[in-house]
Formats: structure tokens, sequence, C-alpha cells
């Protein structure tokens, strides 16, 4: 009895699905979009050929030498050289370049005759990302011709190649950067950020099927077709949700780990896994949510607030640990979070899935929440009067 009440649930619930277009855009096409969307913008790893000028007063070969180097590194493109100063500040303010290299006159001259003239670079740090790149960029090309001048005067003096090396550079640096070696922006983000706007989804689209049928005076019908129970009904209206979320977050593992070849040493079923996770804790928390307030309009605006909220607190965009202790501990109340430390544990690092068992029993907390609301919402099923 119980398991033919859940499927005419169910089947009711997929007719509903099918008949408003907007569940097809939120659960489908929406997502499909932004997966698209995110890792094409980000395709190359990072931003390439950032616009900045070049002042060059200089107008020696050791002055364009050094501008056809700057111009050669991936992030930095020149493209266009200006006379004073005023014009590339002025070009900068107009948002026609990031940054530009001011290259003082007499440059070679007096670095011959150990003059110590100076080098300098403005980036616009307005913009973060282009502003920090460009920096990066403009300050080892400093380096390089610093480096390159004290190397032609050791070599006047008689140095041969490894003692004026050893002079420039007494400390050979070894760098590793581990888990993400190509330093691809787009690896870092989009593994986050697509479960994030699917997380997103799930929270919307929870609140919003069970909160329109309050709205539309439907949820008596809803209860009377589960046998009046909210544990059968609420089950059989989720289900197809979390069928389809399902596939949408396997999709978007695939195309992740198999097409796009992103690093998951752990293997990429560890990831559907907690991927399957993600999807279940964050429709428990929509059910938390619309219990909590059994409005479709305010259910809707905590689902959107929590969410939004997800992407500046789980850690990928600014670490927790540099955050306010407090806040550190609201992280916690976040299922993205979670699933952000499952992705660094498993797929950056390779680790069994059991290193990550507090998230993971995290999420199964998350799943039991609705179970505390859950007699509240069957009463605003049953008696709440919608207030548009």
């Amino acid at each position: 009895m119980k398991y033919t009440a859940l499927y005419h649930v169910a089947k009711r619930e997929c007719h509903r699905l099918v008949s408003r277009p907007l569940y097809l855009f939120c659960m489908v096409i929406a997502p499909l979009f932004c997966y698209v969307f995110f890792t094409t913008l980000m395709a190359s790893g990072l931003p390439t050929d950032l616009p900045v000028g070049a002042v060059d007063l200089d107008n020696s070969n050791t002055s364009r030498k050094l501008l056809r180097n700057l111009d050669a590194f991936s992030q930095t493109g020149i493209v266009e050289q200006y006379n004073s100063v005023n014009e590339a500040r002025h070009a900068m303010q107009q948002g026609k370049i990031y940054g530009f290299f001011y290259i003082p006159a007499h440059l070679s001259a007096e670095a011959q005759s150990q003059r110590q003239p100076t080098l300098s670079f403005y980036t616009n740090n307005s913009y973060l990302i282009a502003g920090s790149l460009l920096f990066k960029d403009m300050k080892m090309m400093g380096e390089l011709a610093s480096g390159s001048a004290a190397r032609s005067v050791l070599y006047a003096k008689g140095a041969t190649e490894s003692q004026a090396m050893a002079f420039l550079q007494p400390i050979v640096i070894d760098t590793h950067p581990l888990n993400n070696p190509w330093l691809n922006y787009s690896v870092y983000l989009c593994n986050t950020l697509l479960p994030g706007i699917l997380m997103l989804m799930i929270f919307m689209i929870t609140v919003y099927s069970i909160g329109v049928e309050i709205k539309d005076r439907t949820a008596r019908e809803w209860l009377r077709t589960g046998n009046n129970s909210i544990y059968i009904s609420l089950v059989g209206k989720l289900l197809p949700h979390t069928v389809i979320f399902t596939i949408m977050g396997i999709f978007y593992n695939v195309y992740l780990y198999g097409y796009l070849h992103f690093p998951c040493n752990s293997g990429i079923f560890s990831m559907i896994f907690a991927t399957l996770f993600l999807v279940l804790a964050s429709q428990s928390l929509g059910v938390v949510m619309i219990g909590t307030f059994p409005s479709l309009r305010l259910g809707l605006s905590f689902a959107s607030l929590w969410g939004v909220i997800s992407f500046s607190i789980s850690g990928f965009t600014f670490p927790v640990m540099a955050m306010h202790p407090v806040l550190q501990a609201l992280s916690n109340l976040f299922p993205l979070r979670h699933y952000f430390l499952i992705y660094v544990d498993q797929a950056l690092n390779g680790y069994s899935m059991a290193y990550s068992w507090i998230n993971y029993m995290a999420l199964l907390i998350f799943m039991m929440l609705p179970f505390l609301v859950i007699h509240r919402l069957k009463k605003a099923l049953i008696y709440y009067k919608y207030m548009p």
C-alpha cells in the first residue's frame, strides 16, 4: 500500500515537472548552460594576452628587447606604446589597458655605468586577477633585466658564466606546485563552481515545488495522494527530482574528469558518490527552508540567500582558515563546504573515502534535518493560507 501511494505521488510529480517549463529550465537547461559557459570561459586555464601599454623613453636595443620579452609572456600582451606616463595613465583610467611598463631615458647607458637606473611598472589592481597576473610578469621582467645588466658587468670584469650565475643566483629555487601543476584556474574553480550552481538549483526547485503546492492550494490533494503521510508524500515528490539532479551531477563529473581530463586521483566513482550526497543534502536543506518559512516568497528568498553565500564561505574563493573564527564555524552549515573538502581530499590529493568520513557524516546530518520541521511542514500544507 505504501509503495503504491509512493508510486502515485511520484507519478503526479512527474506530470507536474513536464507541465511547467520552469522545471525544465532550472533542472536541465540552466545547469548545462553554466557547465559549458564556465568551462569554455576559462578554457585556457588563465587569462592570456591581457592588454598593457609601454612607455619607452630609452628607445635602445636593450629597451626594445625588454619589451619583446615582456610581450612573450602568455598573460601579457603589449597593445600600445605611449610617449609619456600621462598618456599611459589616462589609457589605464579609461580601461583600455590594465597596466603599463615604464622604461626611463638613458636606461642602457646608466646600467652599463652601474648608476642603478629605475624600471617602473603600474598595474590596475581594481581588477584583482588581471592586476596580480600582470604584476607578476612585470616584476619578473624587471628582475630579469636587473640580472642581465649585472651579468654583463661581471662578464666585462672577466668572470666566467658559472661564476656570474653563482653570484647572481647563489641559491636555486626548485618549485613543485602540487595537485594542479599547470596552475590552471579552471581546475581550481570549476570543480566547485559547477556543483555549487547545481546545489543552488536544488535549493530553489525543492522550495518552489513544495511552496507552489501551498500557493495553488493543492497541498491537501498532494497529501491525500500519499495516504495523508507526509513522509510518503515528501519522498514521492522529491524522488523524480533526485533522479534528474543526480543525472546532472553525473554529467558534470564525466564532463570534467572524463572529457576535460581534470585531475581526479581517487577515481571518478568516488566523486559521483560525493555528488549524490550533495544532491540529497541540498534537497534536505531545501525542505528545511520551506518548512521553516512555509511561504513561497520567503522560502525562495531563504534558498537564494543561503545558496549565494555558499560560494563565498565554502573556502574555494577565500580560505576559511583566514576568516573570522565565527565564520569558520558557520562554514560548516553549508553543504558545499563539505563537498569542497571531499573534492580536495579525493580528487586532488587522491586519499581514500575513509579519510573524508567527517565531511560525509556532515552531509548525512543535513539529510536528517527535515525530521526537525516535518510536522510543522505538514501543518502548513493543511492549514496555511497563502497571502500574496
